[in-house]
């Protein structure tokens, strides 16, 4: 059945206008608020975008997750807004927002706004199946070394500034992790920066190559020694903006960097999907790259193999087999 057709059953049935809140919630007792309030910055704007997305769906454009009166929901309901999603989107996108509904769900039940059997038929949808390739590509070594080599022909503060952001992304950092960098998570003797600011909120200790760390020192040369974050923004003259970098700043600073250095369009995430399989096709073992990459199950490391049959191949050539083969009688 077409997206269309399930959009025209769903009208049909259901009046947009009984999902809208009568009056605003304070935002402890909204259960879309409460829900994006644990979340971390970066999860926060993605699972928004998601239950925004899910509150147009329900309401014909009129409601977003701030206006829609999530209690009311019924099984009815969230069957009918997974059948939409699974037309319209990936597998993988439809459960992350299917899971952002089922927390708002289960928040709203928290607050005593739903009861446990309203809670429990609500939420009881499937994921849905299926599997997604992951979006974006590898950047290869000698693109990333077109940009490093753009970085240092550019020597000015700028120049500076994108050699430690490269420092940085190199070894697998999400961009909002960048973001949130303070001077004092970078610890040149031990050759590590702390992530405090990660997805889950969960800590932890990634270490740096000789060269990035040299490259992150002489940012630091021209950034000073001050207290605040790693990394600051600049203006048009390349004249330092003592703020903290946004996560679009990182974005933007690459594209400009890999615009100057002719490489294809790439994001930051590719710089983490590149690490990510850099490091299992040199033979790490997926439990240390998933802690690196601050995975909380080495099976979502797994997704970001894209080594093909080669490195099959290469696997088994590992396994001893002691045959040598008949000799001549």
């Amino acid at each position: 059945m077409s997206n269309d057709k399930l959009l025209r059953i769903y009208a049909d049935n259901f009046s947009p206008e009984s999902l809208a809140l009568t009056e605003p919630l304070p935002i402890t007792m909204h259960p879309a608020e409460v829900y994006l309030n644990s979340l971390g910055e970066g999860s926060r704007r993605t699972m928004r975008e998601a239950l925004n997305a899910i509150a147009r769906l329900l309401t014909n454009g009129s409601c977003d997750a701030s206006t829609l009166d999530w209690p009311k929901l019924r099984y009815q309901h969230t069957a009918a807004v997974r059948s939409v999603l699974m037309e319209k989107y990936s597998p993988a996108m439809a459960n992350k927002m299917l899971c952002a509904l089922r927390r708002t769900l289960k928040e709203a039940w928290r607050l005593g706004l739903m009861s446990t059997d309203e809670y429990g038929r609500a939420a009881d949808i499937e994921s849905v199946r299926g599997k997604s390739l992951l979006k974006g590509r590898e950047i290869d070594p000698e693109e990333i070394s077109a940009l490093w080599s753009d970085c240092i022909q550019d020597n000015s503060t700028l120049g500076r500034r994108d050699a430690a952001l490269l420092a940085v992304l190199t070894v697998g950092l999400r961009r909002s992790e960048v973001t949130y960098l303070d001077l004092s998570d970078f610890k040149p003797r031990s050759r590590s920066l702390e992530i405090r600011e990660a997805k889950g909120r969960k800590e932890r200790i990634v270490y740096l190559p000789e060269a990035s760390v040299q490259a992150v020192l002489d940012w630091l040369l021209i950034r000073g020694k001050a207290p605040g974050a790693l990394f600051y923004p600049l203006n048009k003259a390349k004249k330092i903006i003592l703020r903290r970098m946004s996560e679009q700043g990182v974005l933007r600073a690459l594209q400009r960097r890999g615009e100057k250095a002719d490489v294809d369009a790439f994001t930051p995430h590719d710089f983490r999907r590149t690490f990510i399989g850099n490091l299992l096709d040199a033979g790490a073992d997926i439990v240390t790259i998933a802690k690196l990459a601050g995975h909380a199950s080495p099976s979502t490391t797994s997704k970001y193999d894209r080594r093909g049959e080669a490195a099959k191949k290469r696997a088994i050539d590992l396994l001893n087999v002691p045959y040598t083969g008949w000799k001549n009688s």
